[in-house]
């Protein structure tokens, strides 16, 4: 499986050298990761803890941090062609890919080469694009859990989904 966020953020990836790791976002989705097997150890925050991931990996849409954390079009667009398809390409026995939020999702959309009115983002979602399933989710950012628009029983739900349709229990 595949994990894609938006871009590494200021005070996380950017900083560490590890996606989600030394923010907020990073401590929903690590123990969620956790929770349903797709890794191991403990997330201290640190990229040297002892967190160990178990068939996933998690990349980004964009690959720099964007100004205001409000990438462009254009830099999602070369991202995605020079970044993005790249990334998705060294994984030949992927399966399942969880987008994180509109951006990651519509640009993993066009990089599998579909039109992004055929497969719209919606949280909780399940879309097949070709052979991938997609799960969209929307992104676990501080923002968005202090405003309610998503609680970890929401996160949680679409990475079980996820863990379903690996284990073919869905």
């Amino acid at each position: 499986m595949l994990v894609i966020g938006l871009a590494p953020g200021v005070r996380g990836a950017n900083r560490t050298g590890r996606p989600f790791t030394g923010d907020y976002a990073g401590d929903l989705l690590y123990s969620t990761l956790i929770k349903y097997g797709f890794a191991k150890g403990v997330f201290e925050a640190r990229p040297d803890d002892s967190l160990e991931l178990i068939d996933v990996s998690i990349t980004n849409a964009v690959r720099c941090v964007p100004p205001e954390n409000k990438p462009e079009g254009a830099e999602v667009n070369t991202c995605r062609q020079h970044y993005l398809l790249p990334t998705i390409a060294r994984f030949p026995n992927l399966k399942a890919v969880v987008t994180l939020g509109t951006i990651a999702h519509q640009s993993t959309v066009r990089a599998l080469g579909y039109p992004v009115r055929l497969l719209p983002f919606s949280h909780g979602s399940e879309q097949d694009a070709g052979p991938l399933r997609i799960f969209s989710s929307y992104h676990c950012s501080r923002y968005n859990t202090n405003t309610g628009k998503l609680t970890t029983e929401m996160f949680e739900s679409v990475f079980a989904r996820a863990r379903d349709y690996l284990t073919g229990q869905a």
